[in-house]
């Protein structure tokens, strides 16, 4: 999955943590889209089985697009929390494990996730 779905993906999970319901609508609001953008890439996110789209236009997830939103979100909290325990100011850690959060190997984000772990049980 390329790093736009991703983010599509985190974004709807994060607007449906704050409300019971995800709406194109919200996405483009929570991302700064066009409606436009949006409609292409729910498509798209619909037609690969990561979403699922009612007709009343209200958006979950599939069992596999949850899977992919979850960990990329767990993936931002926790690179911006080792950030910000390095000293970078909360904005520049969000977003630069924003940034982060797509490219970093499982293998590097697991043994960051243990390094912190650590440091909290000492």
């Amino acid at each position: 999955m390329q790093e736009s779905g991703e983010m599509y993906l985190e974004s709807i999970l994060i607007i449906g943590k704050k409300k019971n319901i995800v709406r194109a609508v919200d996405i483009c609001e929570q991302m700064g889209f066009s409606k436009a953008s949006v409609s292409r890439a729910l498509s798209k996110l619909k037609k690969d089985g990561y979403v699922i789209i009612d007709e009343n236009g209200f958006i979950a997830f599939t069992e596999k697009g949850r899977a992919v939103a979850e960990k990329i979100y767990e993936r931002h909290e926790v690179l911006s929390e080792i950030l910000m325990m390095l000293g970078v100011k909360e904005k520049t850690a969000v977003a630069d494990a924003c940034r982060m959060e797509h490219d970093i190997s499982d293998e590097t984000f697991n043994a960051i996730k243990e390094h912190i772990k650590s440091k909290k049980t000492l």
